[in-house]
């Protein structure tokens, strides 16, 4: 029980390659996505899958690298000059869960991420519904 509740979630989910995996099917979800493809300015998705990639490793327990490259997160502020309401929210929310879900993650750390994805999607809406 102890090795457990010591470990992060990134260790728990299996390291680097598990988010960068996690995060190559989100964006190959989005690519193809009428509502969420205009959100994302640039033409070649692998600055915003490296950007990604690399707060979520952050975030859950690993490398800090993202804050070395970028500084403070700050997720509000970086996505205020894009429109996002409620529809982009559940689009982005649902092609993240689907990327968690095909993936071979303990419940618990399955819990944790769709968790968090529901609470931080929420909070980047900027705009009334259409």
């Amino acid at each position: 029980m102890g090795p457990v509740l010591n470990r992060s979630v990134y260790e728990l989910a299996g390291g680097e390659p598990v988010f960068r995996l996690l995060v190559q099917r989100f964006y190959a979800r989005v690519a193809d996505d009428p509502v969420l493809r205009p959100v994302y300015p640039e033409e070649d998705l692998s600055g915003a899958t490296e950007r990604l990639t690399l707060f979520l490793i952050q975030y859950w327990g690993g490398p800090t690298t993202y804050s070395a490259q970028r500084g403070h997160p700050r997720l509000r502020m970086r996505h205020q000059r894009f429109a996002i309401g409620p529809a982009e929210r559940d689009a982005w929310l649902g092609h993240m869960t689907a990327a968690v879900d095909s993936l071979d993650l303990a419940p618990a750390v399955r819990k944790a991420l769709l968790d968090y994805f529901a609470t931080a999607s929420t909070a980047m809406i900027n705009r009334p519904e259409s």
